[in-house]
């Protein structure tokens, strides 16, 4: 039984009404260099989803600064706290429960948030549920959309290019991932080797659609049936193109290379998308993490799915980067069967999707 009486199969085979009270999860998410605080109503409806981003802070750097995140955390998580609370319209006994990224992520910046979202169950008795950063992006397409399983979850970010076969609700299994650089990663060494502010990923992308050529770039498809992915050798090879026309005189036009490595990257995505979803018999594609902005990506995987009679699910821009919203509404799987986290709950850098699994 759980805390509220209730048997873990009761509360998940009964839909959000099943209560008499509507459902109201705090979430806090703080895994890279956004800190982010959230309340969800039912795991559907956004009340409050407040971003403070330290993008201008770390672009002096050229990228995110570990031990500089975790300070700056520290410094916003208060009043983003009191700031979610209040726009929301709520007082803190009207809430369910408190939620956070417990991983992956910056250790540093991942111990920020566990600690604050730990210290408010606490001083207000609720239940307490970790949640995984990918299972987030996943589910903050469950904010827009009507999910169907089973599903197949493109998730495209800075730090994870994965394919993850979702059988059933809240139920993962990775079937394709980088062997190297994920795919923003791959965009931002890319930018910052063509003189291009961070983060990188929205400047190809603007460069890619204003070009009128390409520069011709390899495709790293790997063996016939691997779903995985490698964008470390395309890195190497944009590199190996600037270098022999720098010494050559030759001027190559930053639009160009751009084209020809978002291309390179588009189309692998895409086909080694469209090959799971047939081969697992997925009902839907969904796309998920923050290179999911790219108009690009989006506009060839809308063409694609059209094609193959998909349904194609995507997020609006303020859900692909890192909100707690979405960690709100992947909460809500585990607040529905009972399933909460002990006030020893640790954060994990290297959490595993998979054992995350409700």
């Amino acid at each position: 039984m759980n805390e509220q009486g209730m048997s873990d199969q009761t509360v998940a085979e009964h839909p959000s009404h099943f209560w008499e009270k509507p459902v109201y999860i705090l979430a806090v998410e703080t895994s890279c260099d956004e800190t982010s605080v959230s309340i969800v109503r039912d795991g559907e409806e956004i009340l409050t989803n407040v971003v403070s981003s330290q993008i201008e802070t770390h672009q002096r750097f050229g990228g995110v600064v570990p031990e500089v995140a975790s300070r700056k955390h520290v410094e916003s998580i208060t009043w983003i706290l009191a700031e979610a609370l209040e726009q929301a319209g709520l007082r803190p006994e009207q809430l369910s429960a408190i939620a956070v990224t417990q991983g992956p992520g910056l250790v540093g910046s991942l111990l920020v948030g566990v600690v604050a979202a730990k210290a408010f169950a606490c001083a207000l008795e609720l239940p307490l549920i970790g949640v995984h950063h990918i299972a987030g992006h996943i589910y903050a397409n469950q904010l827009v959309h009507k999910l169907e399983y089973p599903l197949m979850a493109l998730v495209v970010s800075g730090g994870h290019t994965e394919l993850v076969f979702v059988e059933s609700e809240g139920r993962f299994r990775i079937i394709g991932q980088t062997r190297d650089d994920a795919a923003g990663e791959a965009y931002d060494k890319v930018a910052r080797a063509l003189k291009l502010p961070y983060p990188g990923g929205p400047h190809i992308d603007r460069l890619a659609h204003e070009a009128t050529d390409a520069v011709a770039l390899p495709r790293a498809w790997l063996e016939p049936d691997s779903y995985d992915f490698s964008f470390s050798g395309l890195k190497s090879a944009v590199l190996a193109v600037l270098n022999q026309a720098n010494m050559k005189g030759v001027a190559l036009e930053p639009s160009a290379v751009a084209r020809g490595f978002q291309d390179s990257v588009i189309d692998v995505l895409v086909e080694k998308a469209l090959r799971a979803v047939e081969a697992f018999g997925a009902k839907q594609l969904l796309l998920a993490g923050g290179v999911a902005a790219n108009k690009g990506l989006r506009a060839r995987l809308e063409a694609r799915c059209s094609e193959a009679g998909v349904p194609l699910l995507a997020p609006p821009l303020s859900l692909c980067t890192d909100n707690a919203a979405m960690i709100a509404a992947a909460a809500f799987l585990k607040y529905r069967r009972g399933q909460f986290a002990p006030f020893d709950m640790k954060a994990e850098p290297l959490l595993k999707l998979e054992a995350w699994s409700v």
